[in-house]
């Protein structure tokens, strides 16, 4: 008997095969859940609470617009109306920036239930508010979980799925927003007037539950936090600056008289420094790669959105059309943004990705400028629908292709911090962009009786919108890195 046939060798060679075998066998299954989608073996659990839970929250943003005005009234406490905004928006500035330094350090299981729960908690106190400052509190509470839960999710698709199913979950984000945008308003409407507001409020917290126990399993297994330092009080405290600077520039423009300057300029003071050093080096000069990803999310929103907040007014006070027709030119969008993110996630057009997400911001300019059109008296309105629709698509490109690269150019370790960094630019870019468009409304005499008519102050605002635009599609010229 030689040495390959004696019974050590034979038992080692037997071990060593069936170790290959397993390898094979376990390769081929993760290829089989990888060529499955997102909704293979491995994902599907976890896909489904993920497009559950924001599902869920795109429901509760239409639906608590909807019931906000008869929130307000029952409490007496129209004049803090807007605050009930300001107040989420402003608290969850603070938390995408805590969020990204949590995950980064732990992992994103941590702060996603947290900010589940303090979302449901939000939902609570306002539900059951019996004045209105406990009402815009509830708000406030509701913005940190939000700011918590929006970027733990993108940590969780950057840990949880491969490269090439990213762009498939994150097409499911918009997906998500699609029919609770629809039929929220809906929902909301009759609740409202059949079983009162606060239902709109404090029903929500208990559709989370299902969700969350069925992905449970699976956050479960993603790896902590890549960072065995403790959180960076620097770019908290940078956060809180910037929280801060922006609720003092919104209690500004709220209250518009002279001695909202002291607020506006102390809020200025606090935002502008504080934002140069919370987003990357770079971001300001579309400095190539990371940095301008993160400048073009700013851009595209806010030209969209500055658009948006004001084609429904426009089409009310100028073409004389009612409210729920104005709302519903704007539906087309949300369907189209849709179908831009699933086209983004089609496999074969990654190497065109960029150029798509420029295709993407020159579209979002000529819807605008099309949507302008119905200023003109012989146009007809429903050329706003159309627009929308275009606007929408070149939305769903540009805004999913940057998700996509986002967490393609993070290194491991950032994602969390890199994600708090483009949902701020979103949030920056929005509330920069609105309400600069409100300025250069009512500085043209638009809703007043002044020497420009509103027909001149609309078109200002939308051409400046598109000009915004076409500045997105230079940056998205500088999206790829050097090398």
């Amino acid at each position: 008997m030689t040495a390959a046939e004696s019974p050590d060798a034979m038992s080692t060679a037997e071990s060593i095969s069936a170790d290959i075998s397993a390898d094979i066998s376990t390769g081929a299954a993760q290829d089989a859940d990888v060529a499955q989608g997102v909704l293979g073996r491995s994902y599907r659990a976890l896909t489904f609470g993920i497009i559950s839970v924001v599902s869920l929250i795109a429901f509760e943003a239409s639906a608590v617009t909807t019931a906000m005005p008869v929130a307000a009234r029952a409490l007496d406490g129209i004049g803090l109306y807007a605050f009930s905004f300001s107040a989420f928006f402003t608290a969850s500035l603070f938390a995408m920036t805590l969020s990204g330094e949590w995950c980064d350090r732990a992992g994103p299981l941590a702060p996603l239930f947290t900010g589940i729960a303090a979302f449901g908690t939000g939902l609570v106190v306002a539900g059951s508010a019996q004045q209105m400052w406990m009402f815009v509190a509830g708000r406030g509470i509701q913005g940190i979980g939000g700011g918590l839960v929006i970027v733990s999710l993108y940590v969780v698709v950057g840990r949880a799925y491969p490269e090439r199913l990213r762009p498939s979950i994150v097409a499911a984000f918009s997906a998500a927003w699609v029919v609770p945008v629809i039929v929220g308003p809906l929902v909301s409407g009759t609740v409202t007037e059949q079983l009162g507001w606060r239902w709109v409020f404090l029903s929500i917290p208990v559709l989370i539950l299902l969700p969350l126990a069925v992905m449970l399993p699976a956050l479960r297994q993603l790896p902590a936090g890549e960072r065995a330092e403790a959180m960076d009080r620097r770019r908290i405290l940078l956060a809180l600056a910037v929280a801060a600077g922006a609720g003092l520039l919104q209690y500004a423009g709220q209250d518009l008289r002279w001695l909202s300057l002291v607020p506006a300029a102390a809020g200025l003071g606090l935002l502008a420094p504080a934002i140069l050093r919370l987003l990357p080096k770079g971001t300001f000069r579309a400095g190539r790669g990371l940095p301008s990803v993160i400048l073009l999310r700013g851009i595209a929103s806010g030209a969209f959105l500055g658009t948006e907040s004001f084609i429904p007014l426009m089409l009310v006070t100028d073409r004389g059309m009612s409210a729920t027709t104005a709302g519903l030119s704007l539906t087309g969008g949300g369907l189209t943004w849709a179908l831009g993110s699933y086209t983004m996630s089609r496999p074969r057009l990654v190497p065109h990705r960029e150029r798509l997400m420029g295709l993407g911001m020159l579209l979002i300019a000529t819807s605008i400028a099309l949507a302008s059109t119905a200023l003109i008296g012989g146009v007809p309105a429903w050329i706003v629908a159309l627009a929308w629709t275009v606007g929408g698509y070149g939305m769903g490109l540009t805004i999913a292709g940057g998700s996509v690269l986002l967490l393609k150019l993070s290194r491991p370790g950032e994602e969390g911090s890199d994600a708090a960094s483009l949902q701020i630019s979103d949030a920056l870019g929005n509330i920069t962009l609105v309400g600069s468009g409100g300025v250069l409304f009512a500085a043209l005499g638009g809703g007043a009786d002044g020497a420009a008519p509103p027909g001149d102050a609309f078109a200002v605002v939308f051409l400046t919108m598109a000009a915004v635009a076409l500045v997105g599609a230079y940056v998205t010229t500088r999206l790829r890195p050097r090398g």
